[in-house]
Order: C-alpha cells, then sequence, then structure tokens
C-alpha cells in the first residue's frame, strides 16, 4: 500500500494536468464569467464522486471490461467537448457583448460540467488503477473512495476556481476584440482535446 503523501502527490498532478475540465472551465468563464465557471468546477466535483463511488462497487470496472460501454462514454464526452468549442469559436461579436450583462448562469455550468466529467472514461480508468495502490487488506474500499475522490475535489475546486477568477479578471482588463480571441482559443483547446479523446484507444 501506497502512503498518504504518495496519494496527494498523485491527486495533485492530476488536477494540475491540463484536460476537459481545465478547457471547460477557461471557456467558460471567458464567456459566461466566474460564476458559470464555478458551476462547471462543481459539476465535474459531484461527477469525479461518482466514478468514486462506482470504482469501489466496482460498476467502472464493468464498463472498462466491456469495450462498447467504454467506446460509446468516450465518444460521447469528446462528441460533447467539440460541440462546445466550436459553439465557443462560431459566436458572433454581438452575442459577446449580450453575454456581458447577462446573470451567470450557474445551473447551467452545473450542468455542463457534470455531462463533461460524467462523460470522461478516463476518471474510471484513473480510480479503477489507483483504489489498489492505496488500499490495506482489511480497508472498507466504500470509505476510502469518497475520502480519495473528496480530496481530488478539493483540489480541483482550488486551482480551477483560481483559473476561473483569473480568466474574469483578465476579460474584464481585456478590450472585447481580445476577451473574444481568449474565447476562441479556449475553444480551440477544447475541441483537440475532443479530436484527442475521441482517437485514443484504451
Amino acid at each position: 500500500m501506497s502512503s498518504v503523501w504518495e496519494f496527494l502527490l498523485v491527486a495533485l498532478v492530476l488536477t494540475l494536468t491540463p484536460g476537459p475540465a481545465t478547457a471547460l472551465v477557461l471557456r467558460t468563464a471567458a464567456r459566461h464569467g466566474r460564476g458559470a465557471a464555478l458551476g462547471c468546477v462543481a459539476g465535474n466535483s459531484v461527477a469525479v464522486m461518482m466514478w468514486a463511488s462506482l470504482s469501489a462497487l466496482g460498476v467502472s470496472s464493468l464498463i472498462l471490461a466491456s469495450e462498447v460501454a467504454y467506446d460509446v462514454l468516450r465518444i460521447g464526452g469528446a462528441a460533447f467537448l467539440i460541440y462546445l468549442g466550436l459553439r465557443s469559436i462560431l459566436r458572433r461579436s454581438d452575442e459577446l457583448e449580450t453575454a456581458e450583462v447577462e446573470t451567470p448562469r450557474l445551473r447551467a455550468g452545473i450542468r455542463t460540467g457534470l455531462i463533461a466529467g460524467a462523460a470522461n472514461p478516463k476518471l474510471a480508468v484513473f480510480f479503477v488503477a489507483l483504489f489498489p495502490q492505496f488500499l490495506s487488506p482489511h480497508a472498507a474500499v466504500l470509505p476510502v473512495a469518497l475520502a480519495m475522490g473528496a480530496t481530488i475535489v478539493a483540489f480541483d475546486i482550488l486551482w480551477l476556481g483560481t483559473l476561473a477568477w483569473t480568466v474574469e479578471r483578465a476579460g474584464l482588463l481585456l478590450r472585447p476584440k481580445l476577451r473574444r480571441r481568449l474565447e476562441r482559443t479556449s475553444g480551440t483547446i477544447m475541441i483537440g482535446l475532443g479530436v484527442r479523446i475521441a482517437a485514443q484507444a484504451r
């Protein structure tokens, strides 16, 4: 069994490594502001806890054992990321100006983050591969799984929340054209991640 400190290091690296959640938060913060971006963080956190619980119960192992189920999750998640990226790239400038006066859509952000996280089979791979390394022979699996998931969620909230705040503050200081460029950049990143996920094999 690995130590708690080793797990904390792995969890920190997982959080800091750019991935779909990072791109989603950047895109949402640039487009709708910090409130909606924090909603994405909350939705993604729920998905992390869901995968942690399912891994403890063995459900995610069954998903990984089924090539069809895994591919459905992989392609569905990739398509969702590409869809969001295209929306960011193709949105007109006048729509961006309108969005500036809208109330941050917290519930929409939560829904988007939850869908993206739930459709990310890499979370299932991560938890299934990670659990055995940090379980003692007689440990209760579910409480340990939830504790691990909660630790990752805590790191995510700190890091992704900081990114959301930074992007929002930068957006307030930038001219509309530069804000539009920031949104297009984050949209391009999401499309790239979606294409990479779709092309990856297990």
